[in-house]
């Protein structure tokens, strides 16, 4: 195989990595890491689990893309993958004002703490990542991937339970999002390294501590 349909085969999986690990589905996937590891969370029962899923993919996941074709009509983008570091404002600043209203909702509903600190800490790192945007474009993508290491570690110490595989699962998938960013020349290191120790520490202290 020569040097160039490697290349290509290897930027078409950066792109596939990229959206399959797009930011937005970070939080669904934090969820099921939570009901799906060998801890008390997992005997919550499936209607609060139910509801807790719909509420992220409603809130956090349907509408952010479903005002994307307005933002692109409008002109406040001009492409899909929003790389441009002004445009991205917008949309950033759309999807914090719905995560804070999740996190208002999620913590009104009787659920355990833990699930309500994850949320919270969430829409922390997305007002996190807004601010900096302001000056520096940011690896949102690598923040996600740090924030879900940071919650599969917080929850084994937290339950006492060895998440080993979980763990394994979420630093092989980080390495994977942090070099396809690299790989499409949409980042350089410096933002992919800061974005994944701001997702990590962030949503890592947020969980620890409170």
């Amino acid at each position: 195989m020569d040097t160039g349909k490697t290349d290509n085969i290897l930027t078409l999986m950066a792109k596939a990595i990229s959206v399959a690990f797009h930011p937005l589905f970070m939080p669904l996937y934090g969820i099921v890491i939570i009901f799906s590891t060998p801890t008390l969370f997992g005997y919550l029962p499936f209607s609060v689990k139910r509801l807790l899923f719909l509420i992220i993919m409603i809130n956090n996941v349907f509408l952010p893309i479903s005002l994307l074709p307005y933002l692109r009509y409008r002109n406040h983008i001009t492409s899909w993958t929003i790389d441009n570091r002004r445009e991205r404002m917008l949309p950033l600043f759309i999807t914090t004002i719905l995560y804070a209203a999740t996190s208002y909702i999620i913590i009104r509903y009787p659920v355990p703490a833990f699930i309500k600190t994850f949320i919270f800490g969430v829409f922390i790192i997305s007002l996190s990542v807004t601010t900096l945007n302001m000056w520096w474009k940011i690896s949102i993508h690598s923040t996600a991937a740090g924030a879900l290491a940071a919650l599969v570690i917080v929850l084994s110490f937290k339950m006492n339970s060895p998440l080993l595989w979980p763990l394994l699962i979420v630093i092989v998938s980080a390495g994977l999002i942090l070099s396809s960013r690299l790989k499409l020349n949409v980042h350089n290191p410096a933002e992919v390294w800061l974005g994944f120790f701001l997702g990590f520490f962030g949503l890592g202290l947020v969980m620890w501590f409170f």
